[in-house]
């Protein structure tokens, strides 16, 4: 008796028919535990010290200390500087993510590791170099002060100043991840239409790399809104002047602690925005 053709089709052993893939397998499910145990006691290490803020929070009259002029002033020079020192890092490092992206030269690796120094460099150790730099017997600063009159160090301009040092590379480096992953062929075809190199990376180029622009700009926003360490350094700690949210609950630790812990969840709130604003980009995975 002849056989049919499906019976003459060779079967693999989960059942379906030759070729045709095999259902991935599923995991035992059954969890392992010499990761779960430091995995839960490293939790427990990151989310215990910010249950603790919450806990004890003075939250009865948080919103009578948050009113409080010191408080205020702490936060709107908090908010001025870290909002001028983002747009300093925009004017100035977008077009270094640029060549550093597009740019072949001798020295780039070497450029590349100079611009991400501060992200190892402990911030008072920035602050120090930023005096021998840009202070007034400093290598620019005395010639800013005997030609212009400029002062930066214990300053607001030098709390931008600091500020902008220690977050530029986080700008930078998104932005030059964004240029590297960006299709280069749509800015061939303007060029190839005539557009010049200005309308090309104004038209072109940078709405591509907005989303890298954008994600870079409000991590360097917010690193310079917590910096405490090169402003303290370089800028001092002057109520009005220089004494900025970081350096209010450093002070204010010392005296009032429950004026440092508002202050703190000021900062901590301000972290946990910025997170869930690049849930996306930074946090999740595909």
């Amino acid at each position: 008796m002849a056989t049919s053709e499906r019976s003459e089709r060779p079967v693999n052993p989960s059942g379906g028919a030759a070729g045709r893939a095999a259902p991935p397998r599923k995991g035992s499910g059954r969890l392992p535990w010499m990761l779960v145990l430091p995995a839960v006691l490293g939790l427990a290490f990151l989310v215990l010290p910010l249950a603790g803020l919450l806990i004890r929070a003075p939250w009865p009259t948080l919103l009578q200390r948050l009113a409080e002029p010191q408080v205020l002033e702490a936060l709107r020079l908090s908010l001025f500087c870290a909002t001028v020192a983002t747009a300093l890092c925009l004017v100035f490092g977008v077009p270094l993510a640029w060549l550093l992206a597009r740019v072949s030269f001798p020295g780039r690796r070497l450029m590349r590791a100079l611009v991400t120094v501060p992200l190892v460099l402990p911030p008072v150790v920035g602050g120090v170099a930023l005096l021998l730099v840009l202070g007034r017997r400093g290598l620019v600063g005395q010639w800013l002060e005997s030609t212009f009159g400029v002062t930066l160090p214990f300053t607001t301009a030098g709390v931008i100043v600091a500020e902008a040092f220690v977050a530029m590379p986080f700008l930078v480096i998104s932005v030059e991840g964004a240029l590297r992953g960006a299709d280069q062929r749509y800015e061939e075809a303007a060029a190839t239409l005539g557009a010049s190199r200005w309308t090309v990376f104004r038209r072109v180029t940078l709405p591509l790399i907005m989303p890298g622009v954008v994600a870079g700009a409000v991590l360097c926003w917010a690193r310079a809104l917590g910096e405490f360490g090169a402003t303290i350094t370089f800028a001092g700690n002057f109520p009005g002047t220089t004494r900025t949210m970081p350096l209010a609950v450093y002070l204010a630790l010392e005296t009032e602690p429950e004026a440092a812990i508002v202050l703190s969840l000021v900062l901590l709130a301000v972290s946990v925005i910025i997170l869930a604003s690049l849930r996306d980009r930074w946090v999740t995975t595909p």
